[in-house]
């Protein structure tokens, strides 16, 4: 399997509700098929039915807004992004579930839910350069490599 996600698939409960959050904050879609799909850098965001996606994966859905054990990342290129993006959020109807602050290893993170639970942190960490499109280039670590 190659290094890639190509992906990122978000089951809700009500795509027009989710596909307003997200063009509230700002992100452009196309609606095909009850299916909403954004490009996001070098991959895509797609919102499709809680529902149908279960079914699609072959799995019993799980409760709605229970933490599912991932969490989506939006790295900005100053502290004040990370402010201003929150305030979209809670505009757009999401929830600010951790407000901004300087974290243990010393960059700026904060995380909220969209309105189908979704987390996302939002973070300033200048030790994850952004490229002019907005793509991360992880540091050496200096560990060995998996």
């Amino acid at each position: 399997m190659e290094q890639r996600i190509t992906l990122v698939t978000l089951g809700v409960s009500d795509l027009a509700r989710s596909k307003g959050f997200y063009e509230a904050l700002g992100w452009r879609g196309q609606e095909v098929e009850e299916t909403v799909f954004f490009q996001a850098g070098g991959l895509a965001l797609v919102l499709w039915d809680r529902e149908k996606l279960a079914r699609d994966c072959g799995v019993e859905p799980g409760p709605v807004g229970g933490f599912g054990g991932i969490v989506l990342a939006h790295n900005v290129r100053s502290e004040a992004e990370v402010d201003e993006l929150l305030a979209a959020v809670r505009r757009a109807g999401g929830t600010v579930t951790k407000p901004a602050a300087v974290n243990a290893i010393g960059f700026c993170s904060s995380a909220f839910t969209d309105p189908d639970g979704h987390c996302w942190e939002v973070a300033h960490n200048p030790g994850f350069p952004l490229g002019a499109d907005g793509s991360v280039t992880l540091p050496d670590f200096g560990g060995p490599t998996t």
